[in-house]
């Protein structure tokens, strides 16, 4: 399933796929840094708040690397228990969660991406079509991206 709702949205969703899961990662965090100041709080229900919050802090209790390979293991839809515990979340649940881990790690409580880390150049193409979306399109393919996460059933 996902959100995309035009043509550039769901060309950006299938053109994320093909990246390996380090660079799906680095672009989520990225795509966060460029639209946080823009997001507004959620009007989600306080359960599916609070269920996201607890998947949060299972991965913010993990050592940093495992921190890290928890969230490959989510988006690489790997069969563990924090996985599913986020395939279990509804979409705003999911949306939620990679929220608040990239608030966590721009608060040094989520391992962070390395200063001197730069995206794949194969990625330039990406980007300059996701800055050419508008905050309405790029919360489209996040959303999309995140849903489709987790372990499959």
């Amino acid at each position: 399933m996902t959100y995309a709702t035009d043509e550039s949205t769901r060309q950006a969703v299938e053109k994320f796929r093909q990246f390996d899961v380090d660079t799906q990662l680095a672009l989520l965090w990225f795509g966060y840094l460029d639209i946080k100041e823009e997001l507004l709080p959620s009007g989600n229900d306080a359960a599916e708040v609070d269920t996201a919050e607890a998947v949060y802090n299972q991965i913010q209790a993990l050592p940093k690397e495992q921190q890290l390979q928890a969230q490959r293991d989510i988006a690489s839809c790997a069969n563990t228990d924090i996985s599913r515990a986020y395939t279990s979340l509804h979409s705003s649940g999911k949306l939620q969660l990679w929220l608040r881990l990239a608030q966590g790690i721009e608060n040094n409580q989520i391992i962070t991406v390395p200063s001197d880390y730069e995206l794949p150049t194969e990625t330039n193409d990406f980007v300059e079509g996701i800055e050419k979306l508008d905050l309405e399109q790029r919360i489209d393919f996040t959303r999309s991206v995140v849903l489709e996460m987790g372990a499959k059933q």
